[in-house]
């Protein structure tokens, strides 16, 4: 994925939550584009884990696929 195809996706009015899918198997949830800051080549994210907030890095060129998340319950 490049950085213009997220900045794009991440723009979208309403914006709708995704799942980006990484090479290795891995994938990470976008519930929100303020939590996503897009660089040339990576993007960081602000993720719940366990609680706690994290931030990860992710190479943009090893994301495969990027597809709608699942709706939250409730």
């Amino acid at each position: 994925m490049t950085r213009n195809e997220l900045v794009e996706i991440l723009s979208e009015q309403p914006f709708k939550p995704l799942v980006l899918h990484m090479s290795n198997g891995r994938t990470h949830e976008i519930r929100h584009p303020e939590n996503a800051i897009v660089a040339d080549n990576h993007v960081a994210l602000l993720a719940i884990r366990d609680g706690e907030e994290v931030i990860r890095i992710i190479s943009l060129p090893h994301v495969t696929e990027s597809e709608p998340a699942p709706s939250a319950p409730g």
